[in-house]
């Protein structure tokens, strides 16, 4: 595993904007009138969004991946002006009530520049909108289409699957149901997941969470996720895909879990990297000193998060090996399997 170097005048740097963030109401979900209110907030806050991605020198598209029931999945496509090494399917977080996949452009963008990939970004229907279903049923329709060669241009390319918050767990939850169809899921050759929510009963520190967690309300989360799945119980809400934690794993790719030790969800990320190493190669990081959301908060540690995940999204890209399937260095005695993976022979 590569290290994200923290040194104490980073982790300071850290304390000092959580000792801001500490003074700012805590995200909590009580009903459907304030998310509505913060969705529209935010829609005029990305007022301009594509005219900023233009002079960043990465264009904008647009289209639809068709989901059950004949509903259209709108998808925000970000590429840039220079040659695709691969593409990354990106599912936004928000808590499953607000969002859209323009909230992602800034991290999106540096993606772009950093790892030279197109970025497909999911506008599901969120919470307020549909049931959980149907939001899974827009992100596993988003990636079909995509995985079945929807992006022209880069339709033999790899692609990696990331995910946020709530996005993770839609990430998360995509690839386990894309078992079912294994040529889709062998061209997914990695997943970076922030923070997910991988139990919808909520991990142990989910349920010790105070107050005094930061960004969100600890003790609202439990009531926050029964709202989510209101007619069901806790052993409903455990069954895969609702809780990924808990689904077959067998056939996922390599994976990046990144997670801050101040976060309630912690537990989430760690359970499912205990659990993911057992079928792939997993590098887990949980940063002293980060709440949830940390990778967007202008902090030392944020940067340095961002460049690890850049850096491992080229070295998965870098391991791909040439349409055909296996690459094998039969003098060496080893061959290489589709995610790049060394092992004798």
């Amino acid at each position: 595993m590569t290290p994200i170097p923290l040194d104490e005048a980073t982790l300071e740097d850290a304390r000092q904007f959580n000792r801001k963030l500490a003074r700012l109401p805590r995200f909590r979900v009580r009903n459907r009138v304030t998310p509505r209110l913060l969705q529209a907030l935010l829609r005029l806050s990305q007022v301009g969004a594509d005219r900023k991605l233009a002079r960043a020198r990465i264009r904008v598209d647009r289209d639809f991946a068709a989901a059950a029931d004949g509903v259209r999945v709108p998808l925000r496509i970000l590429r840039p002006l220079g040659a695709v090494r691969g593409v990354v399917l990106d599912i936004h977080g928000g808590g499953w009530v607000i969002g859209n996949a323009r909230m992602d452009d800034r991290l999106n963008a540096a993606m772009v520049h950093a790892c030279h990939v197109a970025v497909v970004s999911v506008d599901y229907r969120l919470a307020t909108q549909a049931p959980l279903q149907g939001q899974l049923d827009d992100c596993l329709a988003a990636a079909r289409w995509l995985l079945e060669g929807g992006l022209a241009g880069c339709e033999h390319l790899p692609v990696i699957v990331v995910g946020e918050s709530a996005g993770a767990h839609l990430a998360a939850a995509t690839l386990q149901r894309l078992r079912d169809e294994p040529a889709l899921l062998r061209r997914v050759h990695g997943a970076v997941l922030y923070y997910g929510v991988y139990d919808l009963a909520g991990t142990p520190s989910v349920h010790q969470a105070d107050a005094e967690t930061l960004v969100l309300h600890g003790p609202g989360i439990p009531a926050g996720l029964r709202l989510l799945t209101p007619h069901l119980d806790d052993a409903g809400r455990r069954r895969p895909p609702l809780s990924p934690l808990y689904g077959e794993l067998e056939g996922l790719p390599p994976a990046l879990l990144l997670a801050g030790a101040l976060d309630p969800l912690r537990d989430d990320t760690t359970g499912m990297a205990n659990r993911w190493r057992a079928v792939a190669d997993v590098e887990l990081h949980l940063l002293p000193e980060a709440p949830h959301g940390f990778i967007r908060f202008p902090t030392a540690m944020a940067r340095l998060a961002q460049a690890r995940v850049h850096g491992w999204i080229r070295e998965r890209l870098n391991r791909v090996p040439a349409i055909g399937g296996t690459r094998r260095n039969v003098a060496g005695g080893q061959e290489q399997d589709r995610w790049g993976q060394s092992r004798r022979v």
